[in-house]
């Protein structure tokens, strides 16, 4: 008869023996150990960590401060502070990959590339480590994800940050239909604002605006938007929506873009001159009041945020002429509220000026 190896039997004797109420770890709850007496150990569910953010979204705007909330606590309660890991990270996009914000364990925080120095933990009370950002820019709206690491525990919330702006479609003074995504992406940048994402196109649709010429938008994706459908539009028997090409070749298709801008610091305001300005003497004359020429995210984001109204034309930066209309009536443009446009004549044209200050 064989003989079983003495370390065998022990291996048997230990799993015969385990007492049936043991549990195992399911990943989210902290393991203890109670060693009786006599030797035997029962083992028994902790205390779980949980992280919750009080809100789905926050918005914000350009320039301004904002309180991402997050919160952690145990149940139930611990007695004395722990020693956690706490990061922030951000999804620009649902399919973007995941950059990091922010780390800290304790006292010591470290933030990361375009957020350096500009985000830190609230901290007002135990468990609250809630990311304020500050100079909020443009390119800050996402889904923020806050997680926590005692141990070998994990737990995490989301929030969204929204930036409340105004979408608006551009094509460049060199023609429509001429721009690759990355030149969209540098058009909107040149204008003090951000190509903008469908899920803007979409709010900035329900809000009215029709628009009748492709775009790109942030994901590489073409829409375009239609409240009056008409049979250049895709068609008379079409409902109301936003109009889809689907993603396009970035390098090798050519369209115009959706920019958005969001609210500003400072003011727009038409230029009071003697008289009228070519291209170059309305450069020169924001300077000389101690602005600057605006440019086209500055004229909608006070036309948006300001309620800039205005029947006058003028120059922008991009060398267009543009006026914003609140109220609209008669000589000024169509019946609907909205920033005129004149395209892009000569720069040796006469017009007003359309000037930005910081201040």
């Amino acid at each position: 008869m064989a003989v079983l190896h003495p370390l065998l039997l022990i291996l048997m004797n230990a799993l015969l023996t385990r007492p049936a109420e043991i549990k195992f770890s399911n990943g989210f709850f902290y393991q203890d150990i109670l060693r009786e007496n006599n030797g035997d150990v029962h083992w028994f569910t902790g205390v779980k960590l949980k992280v919750a953010s009080e809100v789905h979204s926050v918005f914000a705007m350009s320039g301004s401060n904002v309180t991402l909330p997050c919160w952690y606590w145990y149940e139930p309660p611990v007695s004395g502070p722990r020693q956690v890991r706490v990061k922030w990270s951000w999804f620009p996009s649902p399919e973007a990959q995941e950059s990091d914000v922010l780390v800290a364990i304790g006292d010591r925080q470290r933030s990361f590339r375009d957020f350096k120095d500009r985000v830190f933990l609230q901290q007002e009370a135990p468990g609250d480590i809630s990311l304020i950002i500050t100079h909020v820019n443009l390119n800050d709206s996402g889904q923020y994800r806050c997680e926590v690491i005692d141990g070998l525990e994990d737990e995490s919330s989301t929030v969204d940050l929204e930036l409340r702006g105004v979408v608006y479609p551009y094509q460049p003074p060199f023609g429509h239909y001429r721009l690759t995504f990355t030149e969209a992406q540098k058009a909107c940048e040149g204008q003090d604002s951000t190509v903008a994402t469908f899920k803007q196109l979409v709010s900035a649709w329900q809000e009215g605006l029709d628009w009748c010429n492709a775009g790109w938008l942030a994901d590489g994706t073409v829409h375009y938007p239609i409240t009056q459908p008409r049979q250049a539009c895709g068609g008379l028997n079409l409902n109301p929506g936003i109009r889809s090409y689907g993603s396009r070749h970035r390098r090798l298709n050519h369209y115009d873009v959706f920019c958005f801008s969001s609210f500003l610091r400072g003011k727009v305001y038409y230029l009071q001159h003697p008289q009228k300005l070519n291209f170059t003497e309305a450069v020169q004359a924001c300077i000389e009041d101690g602005a600057s020429i605006a440019k086209v995210g500055h004229l909608y984001a006070a036309w948006k945020f300001m309620r800039l109204d205005r029947c006058d034309a003028g120059w922008l930066a991009d060398g267009s002429i543009r006026y914003p209309i609140t109220n609209p009536r008669a000589n000024c443009g169509p019946t609907e509220p909205g920033v005129r446009s004149f395209g892009f004549p000569s720069s040796r044209q006469k017009h007003g000026v359309y000037c930005y200050s910081a201040r």
